[in-house]
């Protein structure tokens, strides 16, 4: 038998989505050179698992995730899979930056394809990444396309709201030119900036919204104006990051990641105080940061990251126990949990389920 995720609707999109999906940043080699066959097989255990969103992009690796979740792709039936990719990065062949010290765009890949990446919003652009990733991808189409990184980390400050523009006056066209084909079934944002998500989805009229990092355990910045923003235009919810680069995942131990960097002794002490209270409940710590996020009525999935077919089962196991709602009331009660944010407790409709198949 085979373990089939629920599937819920991504907002008012028409599409329908596993509660966890996978996420394939890491079979860019991110952080560390993975084994060819064990990185195919991993996106393959994703989908016996019945996981059926795979979220991918160009930045990956320099298209490397992509092509790597492509050869995984043509072992199953296309109409199976909700493939979501990003538009914002153009390759050109060449010398990968990624061989040099410190490369601006690299943050943290050690390996990628031999081509260059270059920022491109525009309508040419986006038009140019979207055929690209189609040819990595060895597919004719594409579910959810996103726009990528437009945030000051990615951009730097001077740039960032002169490639916010060249989005709205100029990509933006291109992506609805191509939802209305029906080449692409949904437009969206692939971005760990809310405050930028929040502007885009007052400004242009998207579908669906990947936020990274900014509505976990840890920190719920995105809980005040962008979620509900997203349930009044009926935006789907895609969560990215639910362990802030991997300190929710590993508890405050030493060399702990958040957002792509070594843990601060702040973040640490919080995270530690976090873990705390899990154990008093004898609740992992990934297993309440699982659930946590999946409590908010706006969240339709997770996009949870994996460098081996275990580690796909360790994902989904994360939701096989509920929480007690003793935990989400001594949370907040300790200051450690927004007041406000809903819990599964309170939204038992959008709790986790599996079902055997």
């Amino acid at each position: 038998m085979s373990a089939r995720l629920a599937q819920v609707p991504l907002g008012k999109s028409g599409i329908s989505v596993s509660r966890v999906g996978f996420g394939s940043a890491p079979l860019g080699d991110f952080f560390e050179r993975l084994d060819e066959r064990t990185a195919i097989g991993t996106v393959e255990a994703a989908f016996s698992a019945g996981i059926n969103l795979i979220d991918t992009s160009p930045h990956y690796g320099n298209g490397l995730a992509e092509h790597r979740v492509g050869t995984a792709l043509r072992a199953v039936p296309r109409e199976a899979v909700v493939i979501s990719t990003k538009i914002g990065r153009v390759m050109t062949p060449g010398a990968s930056r990624f061989d040099e010290p410190a490369p601006p765009l690299a943050r943290g890949f050690v390996g990628s394809l031999p081509h260059r990446p270059r920022f491109d919003y525009s309508y040419d652009g986006v038009m140019r990444s979207f055929e690209q990733s189609l040819l990595r991808l060895g597919t004719d189409r594409i579910d959810i396309l996103l726009v990528h990184d437009i945030d000051p980390w990615s951009q730097g400050e001077d740039m960032v709201e002169i490639r916010y523009r060249e989005v709205i006056d100029s990509g933006y066209r291109a992506l609805d030119e191509l939802r209305s084909s029906g080449v692409v079934r949904a437009i969206g944002l692939g971005l760990d900036d809310h405050d930028y998500c929040e502007r885009f989805l007052r400004d242009a009229d998207f579908d669906a919204v990947l936020l990274a990092g900014r509505y976990s355990l840890l920190e719920q910045p995105a809980l005040p104006t962008l979620l509900p923003l997203a349930l009044e235009k009926g935006v789907g919810v895609m969560l990215g990051g639910i362990f802030n680069s991997g300190i929710l995942a590993t508890g405050a131990i030493p060399g702990a990641r958040y957002n792509y960097e070594a843990a601060s002794p702040e973040i640490m002490a919080h995270v530690a105080r976090i873990e705390a209270v899990c154990a008093g409940h004898g609740v992992p710590l990934a297993r309440a940061a699982v659930q946590f996020v999946l409590g908010h009525p706006a969240v339709s999935t997770l996009v949870l990251g994996a460098v081996k077919p275990a580690e796909i089962a360790r994902n989904l196991a994360a939701l096989d126990e509920p929480v007690p709602a003793a935990l989400w009331d001594e949370l907040k009660a300790e200051g450690l949990l927004d007041p406000a944010a809903p819990t599964p407790s309170e939204t038992t409709t959008t709790m986790p389920s599996r079902e055997i198949a």
